[in-house]
């Protein structure tokens, strides 16, 4: 909020002495008052049309959990809290990983898993607009997010623990950083706490110079096919994918084969994203106008002109989202072994 100005003067009777001594005390209350206001109300340059996130400077590389690590014990008590409130299934004893798991990033187990499973996600009535709705929705796909990859994800031999939810109103800040950062609207997924952050306010209406997915289209098909990135960013840690790319990436020399990695895994989780759609089509549901939808969408998002190139271009956002609904392949979201025009 921007900072309240209290306003001091001297009384007529003060010596001259105290009247100086006040207006020195004005002076430099008005200077930290315009410094707070400043620091809450200026807004960096930011892309016009939102994208989606898991920027590069917010990672710090995490082993992928095995069976006895103590998956949970960063997550943040909000995350904690709508994880246990909104655990739909008894918790399950989950088999250790095989030895045979291969975590590379070209010949990865999970493009063996072939599709996700037609799962029951009714969306109903539900406006992107009003926090409550929005973050209850979210909860719940997220749900049923982990009834689609616990399975696939246990046929490729991987283990499958779910992600944790932070869903703040306005803003918040958690384990890799604030949410949304500032002057931005995306939603994150945390390795180091394996939880996925978000703002309903600034996803819907937007923040400083950011307009909001809202500001794209009211339907929240279109917001949670952005949460559904999100878990593709949880299934490449799970899989190892996210290690791989960060060791790459420690190893690599330039700048434009950083953000050639970054579009690989972005692009990827978009992917992800779109076969997870794909799965709900019938329930959430997700008719052909609706579909048509989602393909604009996603040719809107992605790297712009002036700003970093570490997500992929608006065509190739498309290009993969809706590879991902189409195929419902995880073979068919390998990234990895893209050329790269597909990945730019």
């Amino acid at each position: 909020a921007p900072g309240h100005h209290a306003r001091r003067g001297a009384g007529p009777g003060a010596a001259i002495g105290g009247f100086i001594g006040v207006l020195a005390g004005v002076f430099v209350l008005l200077i930290i008052a315009v410094n707070v206001a400043d620091d809450d109300d200026d807004v960096e340059p930011v892309s016009a049309l939102p994208k989606p996130t898991f920027t590069l400077p917010s990672i710090t590389p995490y082993r992928p959990p095995s069976s006895d690590t103590g998956y949970d014990r960063e997550r943040t008590a909000e995350a904690t809290r709508d994880a246990a409130d909104d655990e739909a299934e008894p918790a399950e004893v989950t088999r250790p990983e095989t030895t045979t798991v291969n975590r590379s990033l070209r010949d990865n187990s999970l493009y063996t898993a072939g599709r996700l499973p037609s799962v029951s996600c009714p969306a109903g009535a539900v406006s992107i607009y009003n926090h409550t709705q929005l973050k209850n929705l979210i909860l719940r796909t997220g749900q049923c997010m982990n009834r689609a990859w616990k399975p696939v994800l246990e046929r490729a031999g991987f283990v499958h623990r779910p992600p944790g939810y932070a869903i703040a109103a306005v803003r918040g800040r958690g384990a890799c950083g604030d949410y949304p950062q500032r002057g931005s609207i995306v939603p994150y997924y945390c390795p180091r706490n394996t939880t996925i952050y978000a703002s309903t306010s600034a996803m819907a209406r937007g923040s400083g110079n950011a307009i909001g997915y809202g500001q794209i289209t009211s339907w929240h098909g279109a917001i949670i096919s952005m949460m559904a990135h999100e878990y593709g960013h949880h299934v490449q840690y799970l899989t190892g994918l996210t290690d791989g790319w960060w060791r790459q990436t420690l190893e690599s020399t330039s700048e434009s084969a950083k953000l050639a990695l970054s579009r690989r895994l972005e692009l990827q989780a978009t992917c992800l994203g779109g076969m997870w759609m794909r799965s709900v089509t019938a329930s959430y549901p997700v008719p052909t106008s609706r579909r048509n939808l989602l393909y604009a969408f996603y040719s809107r998002v992605g790297d712009h002109p002036g700003y970093p190139r570490d997500h992929g271009s608006p065509a190739n956002n498309y290009r993969w989202f809706r590879t991902g609904y189409e195929f419902n392949s995880t073979q068919r979201c390998n990234t990895w072994r893209a050329s790269p025009s597909t990945v730019s």
